[in-house]
C-alpha cells in the first residue's frame, strides 16, 4: 500500500515498512468530529483492513491534540426538526446502522478493534468524549504526561455512544468506568495510565508508538494477526471457546511459511524475511 492522503485530507495515510502511520488531519479545530471526520476515519480504517501490506498502524492526531470530540458545530447540522412524535431526526440518522452491531457514531472508535492488525493510539494534548472513545478503541495507548482525557458526554447531558461498552470494560473496573462516565473527570497521562486507560507515558508519544510499531512489524504477521483474533474474540468468551480457538489458531500457525521462517532465522541469528499474508 502506498503512501496517501484520504477523504480531502481529513485523514492521512503513511506507510513504511510495513507500518501506516494514520493522522487526523484537521489541526484547526483540534481534530474535532465532524459528520466528514466520521467518514474519513471509518474510510482510512477500512482501507487499511485490506492492505495486505501493513503490519503494525499508528494512529495520531496532528496539531494541538489528538481529538477534542465532537464538532457541536458541524454536528448541529445534523440536528434537522423534530417528527411528529418530537423526536430529533438528524440524531436517529447518527444513531442508524447496517448489517454490523456498531452503528454510523460508533464506527469511527469500534472499526480499530475490527482491524486485522495491532492498532497504537499516540496521544497529545487534549483527547475529549469521542476522542477519547477513539483512543480506546486502539489496542494500545501510548501517552504524553501532560494529554487531557475525559468521558465528557456528561458534560453534556450525554452517556458515551461511541462504543465505550465495548471498550472501556477491557480496561477498568466497572466502579472506575461508572466514575468516568458519571463525572467527566479530566485526567493526565499518569492519571490514565494509573488505573489502566493508557499503555506508556512518554515526553514524545508519536515517536515511542512508532519505535513499537516498527518492532511489531518485525515479527510473523500471520502470527500477530492471529494473536489479536484470539484476545479480540475470547476475551469475555466461555473456556471452550477461548481454548478451541486457541488450537485452531495454532493448528494455522504450525508449519506454514513464515512460522518456518520464524524458526530458521532464530537458528541462524539472522533477521527473519516474512512475507506478507494472502
Amino acid at each position: 500500500m502506498s503512501s496517501e492522503s484520504s477523504d480531502a485530507e481529513l485523514v492521512t495515510i503513511d506507510v513504511t515498512d510495513g507500518v501506516a502511520d494514520v493522522r487526523l488531519n484537521r489541526a484547526e479545530k483540534y481534530n474535532a468530529l465532524s459528520p466528514q471526520m466520521f467518514e474519513a476515519i471509518v474510510a482510512a480504517a477500512e482501507k487499511l483492513a485490506q492492505a495486505k501490506d501493513v503490519r503494525a498502524i499508528v494512529l495520531s492526531g496532528n496539531g494541538r491534540g489528538f481529538c477534542a470530540g465532537l464538532d457541536m458545530q458541524s454536528m448541529s447540522g445534523l440536528a434537522g426538526s423534530a417528527d411528529e412524535k418530537g423526536k430529533n431526526k438528524g440524531a436517529a440518522t447518527l444513531l442508524e446502522r447496517d448489517d454490523r452491531p456498531e452503528n454510523f457514531a460508533q464506527r469511527p472508535a469500534y472499526v480499530w478493534k475490527r482491524l486485522p492488525v495491532p492498532v497504537l493510539c499516540a496521544i497529545h494534548g487534549v483527547a475529549y468524549g469521542g476522542g477519547a472513545q477513539i483512543a480506546l478503541g486502539a489496542d494500545i495507548r501510548v501517552a504524553a504526561p501532560d494529554m487531557k482525557m475525559s468521558v465528557m458526554e456528561i458534560k453534556w447531558g450525554l452517556i458515551p455512544d461511541m462504543s465505550l461498552s465495548q471498550t472501556l470494560r477491557d480496561l477498568v473496573p466497572l466502579d472506575v468506568a461508572k466514575e468516568l462516565t458519571f463525572t467527566g473527570r479530566v485526567l493526565n497521562g499518569e492519571e490514565a495510565k494509573a488505573i489502566g486507560l493508557v499503555t506508556h507515558v512518554v515526553e514524545d508519544p508519536h515517536a515511542y508508538a512508532m519505535k513499537l510499531a516498527r518492532e511489531i512489524a518485525s515479527k510473523s504477521p500471520d502470527a500477530i494477526r492471529a494473536g489479536k483474533q484470539l484476545l479480540e474474540a475470547t476475551w469475555h468468551a466461555d473456556e471452550r471457546t477461548g481454548l478451541e480457538l486457541e488450537s485452531a489458531l495454532q493448528m494455522q500457525l504450525i508449519g506454514s511459511p513464515n512460522q518456518i521462517e520464524a524458526v530458521q532465522a532464530n537458528f541462524e541469528k539472522r533477521p527473519p524475511n516474512f512475507s506478507d499474508p494472502l
